[in-house]
């Protein structure tokens, strides 16, 4: 195993905080159905519903939920809807698993849910995802899952099983080696 995988993993676990499982939200009345359910076994469902991240007054990722929210109720301009839609299901997977971690960590919505800004006059061609430097962690998972998280770094697993590392800071940039000034020092 990759020695840097195993060190993230590591400390993944040492920083996970654990769950409590919800309690259910209405009292549990007998139900005539055919066949074995959870609710002739005595449960009916759990606080809240699918379509909010969590209850924000019960956590402190108000902000990641606010911003989810915001995400899910439009497609933002200049992004495909196929990726936005991507991005939306990708967000609330990822705050489910990582949202307390992300937090502790000081991950800001930008970090994750950030898009490059629109020009006064863009190209009919412009798209807002073309800048990788300026695209959060959200957008660029495309359905993949998130295997570590640190201070400045998200590991991601890619259906091939190779790892890709997306860096919170210092974000590479698309040109060739000596295309920065940066690139002399």
């Amino acid at each position: 195993m990759n020695p840097y995988l195993a060190k993230l993993r590591v400390t993944s676990q040492e920083n996970r905080h654990p769950q409590e499982p919800s309690k259910p939200s209405k009292p549990i009345a007998p139900v005539v159905a055919h066949g074995d359910t959870t609710a002739e076994k005595g449960f009916e469902g759990f606080e809240g519903d699918r379509s909010r991240c969590l209850s924000i007054e019960q956590t402190q990722l108000g902000r990641f939920c606010r911003s989810i929210d915001h995400l899910a109720s439009h497609c933002p301009d200049h992004v495909q809807a196929d990726r936005w839609e991507a991005a939306v299901e990708d967000g609330r997977r990822f705050l489910t698993q990582w949202g307390g971690q992300a937090d502790a960590l000081g991950w800001s919505t930008r970090d994750l849910f950030g898009l490059a800004p629109v020009p006064t006059s863009p190209r009919p061609s412009y798209r807002r995802l073309s800048r990788y430097d300026e695209t959060g962690l959200i957008w660029l998972l495309r359905g993949r899952q998130v295997l570590a998280l640190t201070e400045s770094t998200a590991t991601v697993e890619n259906p091939t099983g190779a790892i890709t590392v997306y860096r919170r800071h210092n974000k590479p940039a698309l040109g060739p080696l000596g295309d920065s000034l940066e690139d002399l020092a």
